[in-house]
C-alpha cells in the first residue's frame, strides 16, 4: 500500500487547489505565497497574528517598490530598496532590520525545498524564486549609508579595466571560433549602456529596441539620442515610471549602433523586441546581467562588493565631475530627491582638488580687487 507524502503547513500543494486554473495567476500564486508563509508562521513558529500582518505588509510594500512577482526577483531589488529605505525614506536602524527580517523570512520560506514553491513557479512561470538577501544589501552594511564600499562608484580606470576586459572576451571568442562571441559582443554593450546612460539592471534588462529615438538638438547622435525607459522603478502602489534619457557619452552611442545594426540581428528571432536577445530568444534577465558582472569582476580581481549598480552610480558622479548640472543628472536618472542623487555621488579626490583650486583662486581674485 502506498504511502502518503507528507505535506508541511503552508506548502504549496495546500494552498494552491492542483490542476485548477487560474483567473489572474501571478496574483493568485502571490496571494498563496502569503497565505501558506502566514500558515508556516504561525503553525511551526507560533507567532503571533499581528506579527504575521505586519510581515507580510513588508513584503507587499517590497513587491510594489520592485514592481516585480517574487520569482523575478533579484539581489539589485533588495540593493536598491535598502538604499530608499535610508538614503530617501530615512527609516531608523530598528525598522530597517525589521523589513530586512520579514523579506529574509519570506525569501527562505520560498527556496525551501519542503514547501514545493521551486517547483509550481518554475512549472507555471519557467522561472522560480532566488535568493536575494545577502550580508552586503541588508542591514549588517546600511549604518554608514554613503561610506558602503558597495554603495561606491567605480573609478574611471576601473571602468576602463572592465570595458577592456569585456571587449578582449569578444576578440578572443572570434579568434578562437567559438561560438560565444555574439554574447560576449551584446553582454560587453549592455554594461556600456547601463553606464552611458546610468540605468538600473531591471531597466536595462527590459529595454526594446524601438526604446531609441532621434534627439533634433543632437542630430550627430542619429537615431540614438534619446532613451525612453518605460520601466523605470515605480513608487509605491504605482506603475513603472516612465523617463527620457538624453545621451550624453557619444562613444557608447556608437557602441550601441553597431550592436543594433550589426550584431543583435546576427542572433535571429527578428520578432523579438527586446534589446538584449538570449541565444534562445529570450530577454537576457536582471540575474543574468548580476551574474555576467560577477564573473567579470573576480576575473579582475576587483572588489566583490561592486555589483551592477555601482554603473549607475558611476555615471550620476562622473557627470557630476565633468561639471553637468545637478539637476539635469537627477532628471536624467530618474531620481524625484536632489538628496538621492548626491547620495549617489562620490567624486573623485582629483575633482575635490580641482574644485577647491578653483575656488581658492576665485577667493583670492576677489580679495585683491578689493585691496586695490
Amino acid at each position: 500500500m502506498a504511502t502518503e507524502t507528507y505535506e508541511p503547513e503552508g506548502s504549496a500543494r495546500l494552498v494552491l487547489v492542483s490542476g485548477v486554473s487560474l483567473l489572474h495567476e501571478e496574483d493568485a500564486v502571490v496571494e498563496a505565497m502569503l497565505t501558506g508563509w502566514a500558515r508556516q508562521q504561525v503553525g511551526g513558529r507560533g507567532l503571533a497574528d499581528k506579527t504575521v500582518k505586519r510581515r507580510a505588509g513588508v513584503v507587499r510594500r517590497f513587491m510594489e517598490f520592485t514592481n516585480e512577482y517574487p520569482w523575478n526577483w533579484t539581489a539589485a531589488h533588495v540593493d536598491e530598496w535598502s538604499a530608499d529605505l535610508v538614503g530617501v525614506l530615512r527609516r531608523s536602524k530598528s525598522t530597517i532590520r525589521n523589513y530586512h527580517d520579514a523579506l529574509r523570512s519570506f525569501e527562505g520560506y520560498l527556496i525551501a525545498p519542503q514547501y514545493r514553491w521551486m517547483q509550481e513557479c518554475e512549472a507555471r512561470f519557467g522561472t522560480h524564486p532566488a535568493r536575494i538577501c545577502f550580508e552586503s544589501n541588508t542591514r549588517a552594511h546600511l549604518v554608514d549609508y554613503e561610506g558602503r564600499p558597495e554603495r561606491r562608484p567605480m573609478t574611471r580606470e576601473e571602468l576602463q579595466r572592465f570595458f577592456d576586459y569585456a571587449d578582449d572576451r569578444v576578440d578572443r571568442a572570434l579568434r578562437s571560433g567559438r561560438k560565444g562571441a555574439l554574447t560576449a559582443y551584446r553582454d560587453a554593450t549592455l554594461f556600456k549602456v547601463a553606464y552611458g546612460w546610468g540605468l538600473r539592471c531591471t531597466e536595462t534588462s527590459k529595454l526594446d529596441v524601438t526604446d531609441w529615438h532621434r534627439n533634433p538638438k543632437a542630430p550627430e547622435l542619429g537615431k540614438f539620442g534619446v532613451l525612453e525607459v518605460r520601466y523605470g522603478k515605480a513608487t509605491r502602489g504605482s506603475p513603472p515610471k516612465r523617463r527620457t534619457v538624453h545621451s550624453v557619452m557619444p562613444w557608447a552611442v556608437e557602441a550601441v549602433e553597431d550592436y543594433v545594426l550589426n550584431v543583435r540581428p546576427r542572433f535571429g528571432f527578428p520578432d523579438q523586441s527586446a534589446l538584449w536577445v538570449t541565444e534562445r530568444g529570450g530577454r537576457v534577465r536582471p540575474d543574468g546581467i548580476e551574474q555576467r558582472f560577477a564573473e567579470y569582476r573576480d576575473a579582475l580581481k576587483m572588489p566583490k562588493e561592486l555589483v551592477p549598480h555601482c554603473l549607475r552610480h558611476s555615471h550620476v558622479t562622473h557627470q557630476i565631475e565633468d561639471e553637468a548640472d545637478p539637476g539635469f543628472v537627477q532628471r536624467q536618472v530618474g531620481h524625484a530627491y536632489q538628496s538621492t542623487t548626491a547620495i549617489y555621488t562620490g567624486v573623485s579626490d582629483d575633482w575635490m582638488n580641482t574644485m577647491m583650486r578653483r575656488t581658492l583662486d576665485k577667493a583670492l581674485a576677489t580679495d585683491e580687487e578689493r585691496t586695490r
